[in-house]
């Protein structure tokens, strides 16, 4: 018993090396283990440094980036709206442009009307030029003539005064040779005068009151003068321009007749007188009826010999 114990113990004690070697060498093993761990946990650790370091890196980077984006886009959107506003510029000076273009095609075509129309203000000028070199040439060819012509129209004209002064003279004599054969025929008929170069019959004498018909009496003093004025007329040439102006006179007394005036008396009675001479032959080219109312009277006085020597109807033998 107590050599198996002995056995027992030194077996026990034999095998216990072994345990230990074997537990040495596990150790190690495991130490070897934790070790590569170790390393590889630093590694490890070394290495997700180095990533988040990276990481990090890489972060500010995009961030950056995106702040660099941000601005860029901020940037785009500003150059988007000065594209926009230059698009619009465009747009304007293209339309500006149009604008002018066709202003300036307007003004192209006004230009070459206008120097169409100087082309042809040019040929107006040139050919007025010419008529007006022609017209001096012929002014100078003419005012010779011209001279000769006015020294022939003052020698006609002294001429022609000449004869009218003989014309003047020869019916001065005729109206004399009238007017003194009327006075020697009525030189007794009351009513009757010559006052300076006229014959004067008072109207009484010839018309009644307020009428423009000639009395029987009145007619028979006008037909004595156109006989006398028929035998005058026989001697006067045809080219002396006599006429016999037979003019009515009234006083300014209102009248109540038919007549409005004595504008229309007046003249009615030269008329009336007029129309009796050409019944008795005397050619109503040499006779001339006019009215005057009351703005020629003889006397300017309101008495009724006053008012009686304005009422008449005078005979003037004149020229035309």
């Amino acid at each position: 018993m107590a050599r198996r114990s002995r056995r027992s113990i030194r077996s026990e004690l034999n095998a216990w090396p072994g345990y230990v070697d074997a537990l040495s060498t596990l150790l190690m093993v495991i130490i070897f283990v934790l070790l590569v761990f170790v390393l590889g946990q630093a590694f490890l650790s070394v290495t997700l440094n180095k990533r988040q370091q990276a990481l990090d890196q890489l972060e500010r980077e995009v961030a950056k980036l995106g702040q660099m984006l941000s601005l860029e886009k901020s940037h785009t959107t500003s150059l988007q709206g000065e594209v926009a506003s230059l698009h619009k510029a465009h747009d304007a000076d293209v339309a500006t442009a149009t604008s002018l273009t066709a202003q300036l095609n307007q003004q192209t075509s006004e230009r070459d009307s206008a120097q169409a129309h100087a082309t042809a203000l040019d040929d107006q000028v040139a050919q007025l030029r010419a008529q007006l070199a022609a017209i001096s040439t012929a002014l100078e060819v003419t005012e010779n003539e011209v001279h000769d012509r006015d020294q022939k129209i003052s020698n006609l004209g002294m001429q022609l005064n000449v004869a009218l002064a003989k014309k003047v003279e020869q019916l001065q004599q005729y109206r004399s040779e009238f007017f003194g054969r009327l006075r020697s025929v009525m030189q007794d008929h009351k009513g009757v005068q010559i006052v300076g170069d006229r014959f004067v019959f008072q109207s009484e004498v010839l018309f009644p009151v307020g009428s423009a018909e000639l009395s029987p009496e009145g007619a028979a003093e006008i037909k004595v003068l156109a006989k006398t004025l028929r035998q005058v007329a026989a001697q006067i040439p045809s080219d002396v321009p006599w006429i016999l102006r037979v003019d009515g006179h009234a006083d300014r007394q209102p009248i109540h007749t038919a007549f409005p005036s004595n504008w229309e008396l007046s003249s009615a009675r030269a008329i009336t007188v007029v129309k009796l001479l050409i019944a008795e032959g005397i050619d109503p080219h040499h006779l001339a009826a006019t009215g005057f109312s009351d703005y020629q009277p003889l006397d300017h006085g309101t008495s009724p010999e006053a008012l009686a020597r304005n009422r008449r109807i005078e005979f003037r033998l004149t020229d035309r």
